[in-house]
């Protein structure tokens, strides 16, 4: 089986410092000289047991991996669990005065900085991973989610996978797509996306986020991108929901027939 292991990792100027960092090291690593590859995903605490689980419920993500023996490291960083401040440091564009999220003063870039030049280097150090864009991977939910979108196409010469789960792209869909546009993102590139039918009760909300993924998905698309946009029939916006799709999106950016 394989094991999850903590650290701490100073994320300054961010608050709540220094901040947890979650580690699965998959069966058989300590035995193994070889790299693997890795995921890196926001809310770390939610990817793994259900007793750090912020609603008591993970993604099961250890037990998937476990049952299928994949050869992959994920490593979660933990979210500020203060206030608003996961939405800000998890918000990366800016956010227009009648957005449902403002007033919010934006600290993603922050954030994203901080996992191309602080936590993938330490990570680097300390395991047996992989540091080619072609193997390491981004990924996470709602505001992860946007976060994912935002660090495949700003640092797509650090990620070449990005999984984008229930993303919320509301808040100012216009400057993410501008983003996407200016970006230079090479064509190898396998994005992820989705969003859950039953995520929003109103059925004309629904159907504004889905046709707001799928201007994200053809925005990569446009850049030639490989992409998987999916529509998760009975989705909800839920751990236990995605933890459902954890083999849709794993199988489909580490495929292992290349």
């Amino acid at each position: 089986m394989g094991t999850v292991q903590t650290f701490k990792l100073s994320i300054a100027p961010l608050k709540q410092n220094p901040r947890k960092i979650f580690v699965y090291l998959p069966d058989g690593y300590q035995q193994s000289n070889k790299k693997y590859p890795v995921l890196y995903m926001f809310d770390g605490h939610n990817l793994f047991s259900d007793k750090t689980a912020t609603y008591g419920k993970c993604w099961g993500i250890r037990e998937y991996l476990d049952s299928r023996h994949l050869p992959l490291v994920v490593i979660g960083q933990d979210c500020n669990h203060t206030g608003n401040r996961r939405l800000s440091e998890y918000c990366p564009i800016p956010v227009p005065e009648d957005s449902w999220i403002a007033p919010l003063k934006p600290q993603g870039e922050i954030t994203a900085k901080w996992f191309a030049d602080v936590l993938k280097p330490e990570c680097e150090k300390r395991f047996r991973i992989c540091s080619d864009r072609k193997h390491v991977g981004i990924g996470g939910s709602s505001m992860g989610g946007l976060m994912s979108a935002y660090c495949i196409a700003e640092y797509n010469s650090i990620y070449g996978l990005a999984a984008c789960v229930s993303s919320t792209m509301d808040i100012n869909l216009p400057a993410l797509l501008k983003i996407i546009d200016q970006s230079e993102i090479s064509a190898d590139t396998r994005i992820y996306m989705d969003f859950g039918s039953n995520e929003i009760r109103s059925k004309l909300r629904t159907a504004e986020a889905i046709d707001n993924m799928l201007q994200i998905n053809h925005a990569f698309q446009n850049k030639g991108c490989n992409t998987y946009p999916n529509i998760v029939v009975k989705g909800t916006h839920s751990e236990a929901s995605w933890q459902t799709i954890v083999p849709v999106f794993l199988n489909y950016l580490y495929r292992t027939d290349e």
